[in-house]
């Protein structure tokens, strides 16, 4: 039997986020969540800071019995909307969240060689270096652009015989593309231990866990590689440049990327006195940055 939701999205600016968040909870949803009702960028936070969008869409979920109607009638009666235009009423069907989009997930080609294809499919190239995904709930498909850029990179620059960091690991997939271009040792190193799951489970879909260890950051015994790779936000990046520049063997190659165009600079900033960096790629909106480290 297919269980039914309802959803409440309500549209409010920053300073009525809490006080929706707590009438919809009041009220029985058994969640609430909130995304951006425009289009402004949040970068980012601090560690224990929440970021909201000046313009926040505020959604709870109920139970199919739950009257919508009297909900949004109540939102009005407290002054929380002062239109029902503001409120979105919405009927769901329960489903595998976290597998539905996949639907949509396709063989992927970045460079020349290498392809990402979800499980279940198959790709027709004779020359293809094939990484069957499954990413599960951790960030990294190769849909995104940041991912792109970097599995473009490898591509162009196979480390054959070489040793690998991956450095915010996601779904491994940087890994297992480094080791399926030839790497000798890939270490995946990420804080979400979902993501280190994801990254065994898709080292073993690709045969090549003899060539990955996975690591929670305190875990991590830091090593010289030939390569290190880093998938994660700007400021990050920052923190990390002289810790990634002792993980490096002279001359040895970094990418970096999550960053947006408009945080270019002060990436460059924090690496140049330890590599020599190239001129950066970009993606749309998204910029990888690529370099040596300095002998």
């Amino acid at each position: 039997m297919t269980t039914i939701w309802q959803q409440v999205t309500v549209r409010v600016n920053k300073s009525q986020t809490e006080p929706v968040e707590d009438a919809l909870l009041n009220l029985g949803a058994c969640s609430v969540t909130f995304s951006d009702a425009e289009d402004q960028p949040q970068y980012e936070p601090a560690i224990g800071e929440t970021k909201l969008w000046d313009a926040t869409n505020v959604t709870g979920l109920f139970e199919d019995h739950a009257p919508l109607l009297d909900i949004q009638t109540h939102l009005l009666s407290e002054q929380l909307i002062t239109s029902a235009n503001e409120v979105q009423l919405e009927t769901l069907e329960d489903q595998v969240w976290e597998r539905a989009w996949m639907k949509d997930f396709k063989p992927m080609q970045f460079g020349e060689k290498l392809w990402i294809c979800p499980t279940g499919f198959t790709v027709d190239a004779t020359d293809a270096l094939i990484i069957d995904l499954d990413p599960g709930l951790a960030f990294g498909t190769g849909t995104h652009p940041t991912t792109a850029l970097c599995l473009e990179w490898l591509d162009r620059n196979p480390p054959t015989n070489k040793t690998v960091i991956d450095y915010g690991c996601g779904s491994g997939i940087l890994a297992i593309a480094a080791a399926k271009l030839g790497a000798t040792q890939c270490a995946a190193v990420d804080i979400d231990p979902q993501a280190i799951e994801a990254t065994l489970i898709n080292a073993e879909n690709n045969q090549v866990t003899q060539h990955i260890a996975c690591y929670l950051p305190e875990q991590f015994q830091p090593f010289k590689a030939d390569t290190l790779i880093a998938n994660i936000l700007a400021a990050p990046l920052v923190t990390f440049a002289e810790l990634f520049s002792t993980l490096i063997k002279p001359g040895g190659q970094i990418a970096l990327s999550g960053i947006l165009e408009e945080q270019t600079n002060m990436v460059l900033e924090a690496y140049h006195p330890y590599f020599n960096l190239q001129p950066p790629k970009q993606q749309g909106d998204w910029i990888l940055i690529t370099g040596e480290l300095k002998r």
